[in-house]
């Protein structure tokens, strides 16, 4: 019996960086596509005409008209356990962690609550199209122990990790820098390459973390292989302030973490707004990444991305798209989308529909090293696929009408798109989510839960 499965409609993907190239050279689109998966991996994707004659007898497309089949998008930095506060009113940065982050992330000392939250979390991103998301977890184990369960249970790739913090936070949500050490390696033994599953060093950010304690994360980066980094960076003036004054022999806050070698190829450094040029060329020289977060970065008035500066050609620098969460105001990639390009517009720059989109996907695979299987529709690339409705609301498919080209649609839908124009859902070739599914949308692949196919939401 085959295992063949395919899917018809409409396509995009890309063949280079449109922030290096001419958009039009980087886009690939195909008005009538087929898309041939085998073993939760791409087996040839093309026109229609071209390939149907290759498809195993038997074998019958799942079409999706009015709708554009691409890679799923990519969240590279996201914290699930601030979901239950999404929306909290007012204050900047330092302020919003004390009064409601810290009192959120409190209750994840509790390993069903922590279960409860990843379940719903795992669901919001797949509804919003997100295939793999770099995650951070809280100081709890159980925290990392619930998300990854999660994870494994829908077969998505995801990279995640314990926050570290040993001083300035409540007692509560501190470790030390040995015991978050001993904690992060336990870890990374049961979780690190686990089928899908990736580990990820989690400093929670400077301010938090002794000296001995970055020092103890760059020693984790140094004895395993293939881990990823991930902690924020120049978000906020006053908390930049507060580097300063806490790292006084440090050259910059960047400087903090390159002393205690954290930053490197697979470093992801969460907002990066205020940036000086020294810092983006160290992080070119590195290989290190930035998460554009533009929802959270105007919600906490912390400042504009200068996404344009980071990616000059001259010396570029790897970005990805992050939601944030709950300083961000969406999981969806689609509404980043939208506040980026008015993030770009602020700052004198036109962000277009094709340099978009390549962030959200081929972009953030790149920015994480893992684009020799994610953010394309190519063959042996894994099978994490967002199937998107262009007619997905009344003025949505209004507008779509009067679209002329593929990159005045794919403008449309990132201005007036969000989580309802995500159809359908693809993770390693299985439909995990289907909005217009009969019962339940979201579904376990039967590998990983042969008895369990249609799921509630685990929080009423």
């Amino acid at each position: 019996m085959t295992t063949t499965k395919a899917l018809r409609g409409r396509a995009i993907s890309f063949r280079g960086n449109p922030f290096e190239q001419p958009a039009e050279t980087c886009l690939v689109h195909h008005d009538d596509a087929l898309v041939i998966i085998e073993g939760g991996v791409i087996e040839a994707c093309g026109p229609y005409a071209e390939l149907r004659h290759t498809l195993p007898d038997g074998v019958v497309p799942i079409e999706y008209p009015d709708a554009i089949i691409c890679a799923g998008f990519i969240d590279a930095h996201v914290h699930y356990p601030q979901l239950q506060m999404i929306g909290a009113y007012g204050s900047q940065l330092l302020e919003w962690l004390e009064t409601y982050t810290f009192v959120a992330e409190q209750q994840f000392a509790d390993a069903a609550h922590a279960g409860r939250v990843a379940g719903l979390f795992m669901r919001e991103l797949l509804r919003a199209g997100t295939t793999t998301a770099m995650v951070y977890c809280t100081v709890h184990p159980q925290s990392v122990d619930a998300f990854f369960a999660e994870a494994e249970r829908f077969n998505a790739r995801m990279i995640a990790g314990k926050v570290l913090m040993d001083r300035n936070a409540p007692d509560a949500l501190l470790d030390s820098a040995q015991r978050g050490y001993d904690e992060s390696k336990a870890l990374i033994a049961r979780w690190h390459g686990r089928g899908r599953q990736h580990y990820c060093v989690t400093p929670r950010f400077a301010p938090t973390s002794t000296e001995a304690q970055l020092d103890a994360a760059g020693a984790l980066l140094k004895e395993h292989d293939g881990l990823f980094l991930q902690t924020h960076l120049c978000e906020n003036p006053s908390e930049i302030a507060w580097v300063r004054e806490l790292f006084p022999a440090r050259a910059s806050y960047l400087d903090v973490y390159a002393h205690a070698g954290l930053v490197g190829r697979r470093s992801m450094f969460g907002h990066a707004v205020h940036m000086h040029e020294q810092d983006f060329c160290t992080c070119h020289q590195a290989g290190a990444a930035l998460a554009h977060c533009p929802t959270s970065n105007l919600f906490l008035g912390s400042g504009l991305f200068r996404l344009f500066d980071a990616v000059d050609p001259k010396r570029p620098v790897k970005v990805a798209l992050g939601t944030d969460v709950g300083a961000g105001t969406s999981l969806s990639q689609l509404q980043s989308l939208n506040e980026a390009y008015k993030v770009a517009a602020l700052t004198d720059r036109k962000l277009n529909a094709t340099q978009a989109f390549y962030l959200a996907t081929l972009g953030g695979a790149e920015a994480l090293y893992l684009d020799d299987r994610l953010g394309k529709l190519e063959p042996g690339y894994d099978a994490d696929l967002c199937i998107l409705d262009t007619r997905a609301t009344p003025l949505l498919g209004f507008r779509s009408a009067y679209c002329d080209s593929i990159e005045d649609l794919l403008f449309v839908l990132m201005t007036l798109g969000d989580d309802r124009a995500v159809r359908a859902t693809y993770v390693a070739g299985e439909c995990v989510y289907d909005r217009d599914r009969a019962g339940e949308a979201f579904r376990y692949p039967a590998a990983t839960s042969p008895h369990r196919e249609d799921l509630p939401c685990p929080i009423a």
